[in-house]
């Protein structure tokens, strides 16, 4: 079992940026593809980005060039480090992980996880 923790959540101006840290608990994540995920209101849950088990990263297009995932093994932390943030972005964020040796980074993308955080909110305001 894995337990899963986000925080870092909060208000920002458009242009701003913020960091999104996940903090694992129960495995040792070493071998656990990890991913963040976001739901704005009255959407579906989309796929932000993913690290797999080797530090390969896939983001979501609209993310791209402004946001970045990494991982801290020894730390059994995730994180996403967002900037140049817009309205569009405010959504609750989600960190989750799947255990995934041998699992690329393209792969991780479009499976599904097995543990998730409960989410910390992230508001831009125009």
């Amino acid at each position: 079992q894995v337990q899963l923790v986000e925080s870092g959540g909060g208000l920002v101006q458009a242009g701003g940026f913020l960091r999104l840290s996940c903090a694992a608990s129960g495995r040792t994540f070493g071998g656990y593809g990890l991913g963040w995920f976001r739901q704005a209101p009255g959407q579906e849950r989309e796929f932000v980005a993913v690290i797999d088990w080797e530090g390969a990263t896939t983001y979501t297009d609209s993310v791209k060039g402004r946001f970045t995932i990494s991982r801290d093994n020894a730390e059994n932390t995730v994180y996403l480090q967002m900037n140049s943030l817009k309205p569009e972005d405010t959504a609750v964020y989600c960190c989750a992980a799947v255990f995934g040796v041998g699992i690329s980074a393209y792969e991780l993308a479009h499976r599904e996880f097995d543990y998730w955080g409960q989410g910390t909110q992230v508001t831009v305001s125009s």
